[in-house]
């Protein structure tokens, strides 16, 4: 960017000064909160991430730096909403990935099921994999086999839930054919997504503070090596002058009067 198109010192600092003012506007909406989804504070949200954007970039091309936090947004990972401000109907799409860690605990899961079937119906499904996914994913809905996936030999894996909005609720069977190929990414109105990416990126910030603080402990344990060593000098001055004549100067003698050095009472 030429000198000529760089935001000023002033623009700069009014952009900060506008992240304060989202900042208060955040914490307040927050506070007075009517629940978990209350707009005011995601309008808030979003007033904050858009000024704190705009004080970066303005940041960077007047002084080439950046500040130290990010906020999230949809803005990221989705485009700018544009369907109905007032929905009448909602989609809510889910996926969740899983790793199947140990099929045999899945298979004996699924023979559970069979066992529990009067019916009987589907008495070999439970000997393969694809047939215990069956069973067990027809006997409990998702969100039980989400929480006790463990149970089932399955190991998560990423996750991401989306809500769109709709003018009218559709038609009974409208999609079913194809349910997930009519999504437009411009009606969602907001979407939750879980990751072992996040984690990690949380466990690197916790090693760092740990790698700090057993720096500080080893700075520590020095400065009581340095405090041990100290003692040890004096315990020994002690033994050697144990009328603790460890400034250097002669003790008085009965008089009071400091007593000279013996070289000073030889004659020449």
């Amino acid at each position: 960017m030429s000198d000529a198109a760089q935001p000023t010192a002033a623009e700069v600092r009014a952009a900060a000064e506008a992240v304060k003012t989202a900042l208060d506007r955040h914490l307040a909406a927050v506070e007075r909160r009517s629940g978990e989804d209350d707009p005011a504070v995601y309008d808030a949200f979003n007033q904050l991430a858009a000024a704190a954007e705009a004080y970066d970039e303005l940041l960077y091309d007047r002084y080439d730096e950046v500040t130290p936090f990010e906020i999230p947004g949809a803005d990221d990972s989705l485009p700018p909403y544009t369907g109905p401000e007032e929905p009448s109907a909602l989609s809510v799409l889910i996926r969740r990935d899983y790793a199947v860690a140990e099929p045999q605990r899945l298979m004996a899961q699924a023979r559970r099921v069979e066992a529990a079937d009067e019916e009987g119906e589907g008495a070999a499904a439970s000997g393969t994999v694809h047939g215990a996914l069956g069973l067990l994913f027809g006997e409990f809905e998702p969100d039980e086999i989400a929480s006790r996936h463990k149970e089932f030999g399955l190991e998560e894996g990423d996750s991401t839930l989306w809500v769109t909005a709709a003018e009218e609720t559709a038609e009974p069977g409208e999609w079913l054919e194809a349910p997930f190929e009519q999504v437009d990414p411009q009606r969602v109105v907001c979407r939750f997504d879980v990751s072992a990416v996040f984690d990690d990126e949380f466990d690197d910030d916790l090693d760092a503070d740990d790698d700090d603080l057993d720096a500080d402990e080893e700075d520590l344990d020095a400065d009581e090596e340095d405090l041990d060593a100290d003692e040890e000098d004096l315990d020994t001055d002690l033994e050697t002058d144990p009328e603790g004549d460890l400034d250097g100067e002669p003790d008085p003698d009965e008089d009071g009067e400091p007593a000279r050095l013996g070289a000073d009472r030889r004659r020449p």
